[in-house]
């Protein structure tokens, strides 16, 4: 989604300008078809079930249940949005999975009869107590993780998730006769086929060293997608293959059929969406140029946070054409009191020059693949409402969230009856 201008794309110019001129700007986008263009290539699972802490909007979940998609909580709050999109626990639309459980995620989980993920042994006493025999899988810390960067590994000995003796959790199971359904791995986002082996056996061998009678396994997530030009697309059928030659060694083992599951975020979101947001100063320094825009990272995080890398495109304002013959080296930053608010940046926080077209006050960049990871982890940082987003389904867009203003934002505070 790297041209604007390409006429199969729902997000090209002229739509981005007519919403532009609805709803202004900063303001989220994203792109149904692409949605379902991703669930698609993911058909060879049994199981697709999104990770919807990349992407929590109801009406995007809502869009993935008429694709048989299922979801994955992680919060309470996450649990209440997919009810909300219609999900429900009967065959296990909805899981919940966490390392910790609270007690009032608790009470909604046994309340629903949600089967849970469970990433600790403290869970399995939580629960034991409460609802002996509720339907469980176990979240395994394989020893080992892989990710795009440290902050997203999610095995080893320094991740915080799973569960690294998972034989302990057996007398606990069997203590309160919990239901046992499934194991689930995941060791980190942006894996690559060496670590996805190494998942895929250590799947099998934890299988064969707790011996217990399963239905499921999970491959997890981390399906990586090209955020720039020079990376390659992952081959979804190597992928499958993978895992799906794994399944059959564990049905071999168990002497029945087992249900294989995939619990993809990024790779179902990403390209989908992108972060518009208006131009309004140019500054330099002494050996750079700084072009600051409305938007920070109270919406788009992911660069300050990880380094992240996010294609960026101008689109001209007053229909001004660009020309992208003439470049300069800028640098892109936002509005917050933080130095730290640069979109272009690296992992260790190093500013990184990008060459764009010369931009002008009043111009739009677009910033590219922010469908995951973006809306879901922005903030009120520096008293910022939340902005708008919208869903293209079949070409016509539509709001899905509203702009937040700052009268409702300040609401919470104001709503108190407190004397000094």
């Amino acid at each position: 989604m790297f041209n604007l201008n390409k006429k199969k794309t729902t997000l090209n110019v002229p739509n981005i300008l007519s919403v532009i001129k609805k709803y202004d700007t900063p303001i989220w986008m994203y792109d149904g078809n692409t949605i379902k263009k991703k669930i698609n290539m993911l058909k060879q699972f049994d199981i697709v079930r999104f990770a919807q802490k990349s992407c929590s909007n109801i009406h995007i979940l809502r869009f993935m249940k008429q694709f048989n998609i299922k979801i994955d909580a992680v919060s309470l709050g996450e649990i209440e949005r997919a009810l909300l999109a219609g999900f429900t626990p009967k065959n296990d639309e909805i899981i919940f999975t966490s390392d910790i459980i609270d007690d009032q995620t608790l009470k909604k989980v046994i309340h629903h009869n949600i089967t849970i993920n469970v990433g600790s042994l403290n869970m399995l006493e939580q629960i034991g107590k409460i609802s002996p025999q509720h339907r469980i899988w176990i979240r395994i810390n394989p020893q080992f993780g892989h990710g795009h960067n440290k902050k997203t590994n999610t095995g080893g000995e320094n991740s915080k998730h799973g569960i690294w003796n998972p034989e302990l959790a057996l007398p606990l199971i069997k203590k309160y006769q919990l239901n046992l359904i499934g194991l689930h791995m995941h060791i980190g986002s942006g894996t690559n086929y060496q670590h996805l082996k190494k998942v895929c056996d250590a799947m099998l061998k934890q299988v064969i060293k707790l011996n217990q009678d399963i239905q499921y396994i999970s491959a997890g997530g981390g399906l990586p997608i090209p955020y720039t030009r020079n990376e390659k697309k992952i081959n979804i059928n190597n992928y499958f293959q993978l895992w799906n030659n794994t399944k059959k060694k564990i049905e071999q083992y168990l002497h029945h059929p087992i249900t294989l599951e995939i619990e993809p975020g990024r790779f179902l979101v990403a390209e989908s969406g992108i972060l518009v947001a208006k131009v309004y100063a140019k500054k330099e320094t002494k050996n750079k140029k700084f072009i600051l825009v409305e938007s920070g990272f109270n919406d788009l995080i992911r660069p300050v946070m990880y380094g992240s890398y996010h294609h960026i495109s101008i689109i001209g304002h007053n229909n001004r054409i660009i020309d992208k013959k003439k470049k300069e080296k800028v640098i892109i930053g936002g509005p917050l009191c933080e130095s730290g608010d640069i979109f272009t940046q690296d992992a260790q926080g190093e500013l990184k020059e990008r060459n764009l077209p010369k931009i002008k006050i009043g111009d739009y960049i677009v910033l590219h693949n922010t469908g995951a990871y973006g809306s879901s982890m922005s903030s009120n940082y520096n008293t910022k409402p939340l902005i708008p987003e919208i869903l293209f389904e079949n070409h016509y867009p539509r709001i899905i969230r509203k702009r937040q203003t700052i009268k409702e934002l300040l609401k919470l505070e104001t709503d108190i009856t407190f004397q000094y």
